[in-house]
């Protein structure tokens, strides 16, 4: 463990502000609009699966409670004022999403947006999100990928090692909907931005046998 002057401790002190200062110019073009339609769509009792500083919080309109879970402390500090924004309650959790505090078939619907590129054990996630959901419960994930592309591709394989040292664990080169197709999650939906480096993903929590 690092100190307050340097390591993980001060990593998760600093990456909240420098999440905020990337996002920003990107939540005013297309992803804010995209951020905003997935969240819209969030009905009943809500999980939001790395809530991060609450950027979605504001745009949630027809969920009865969101849940919100989010491991990074200093994250959640700067959710806790996005609550204020929000139509609906918002309760934030402290929490990782390879292991949910909450009980199974809990949710509605499962929001997550940015997430799944830095979850360390995203399969083992995936199947947490299937046990604490209902059947028939909506994923739906907004995600950045390995781009299908020879040149681009292997930039983000080269570029990974050092982006997860500085950004919080992040994968450029996350193969999200492979990783889907891995579990028992069924995925209805894949749409593509920016030339495929953003994926909005909907999946489905099928009937238990």
């Amino acid at each position: 463990m690092g100190s307050d002057f340097g390591g993980e401790k001060t990593l998760g002190r600093w990456f909240p502000k420098l999440y905020n200062i990337v996002m920003k110019p990107l939540d005013l073009t297309k992803l804010r609009k995209i951020r905003k339609m997935l969240s819209e769509q969030a009905g009943g009792r809500v999980l939001e699966v790395g809530s991060g500083t609450g950027m979605n919080f504001p745009y949630y309109k027809y969920a009865a409670k969101v849940d919100a879970i989010e491991p990074n402390p200093w994250m959640n500090k700067q959710a806790q004022r996005q609550v204020k924004s929000s139509q609906v309650p918002i309760h934030i959790h402290l929490a990782k999403a390879e292991k949910l505090p909450f009980a199974d078939n809990t949710f509605d619907t499962v929001v997550a947006t940015l997430v799944f590129c830095s979850i360390s054990d995203p399969l083992k996630a995936f199947r947490e999100i299937k046990r604490v959901s209902k059947p028939g419960a909506s994923i739906l994930l907004l995600e950045h990928v390995k781009v299908n592309h020879p040149v681009i591709g292997k930039a983000q394989e080269a570029l990974t090692p050092f982006w997860k040292s500085v950004c919080d664990g992040c994968h450029l080169n996350r193969d999200t909907v492979r990783l889907l197709k891995l579990t028992d999650l069924s995925v209805l939906k894949v749409h593509s931005y920016f030339k495929g480096l953003f994926l909005y993903i909907v999946c489905l929590n099928e009937e238990r046998d």
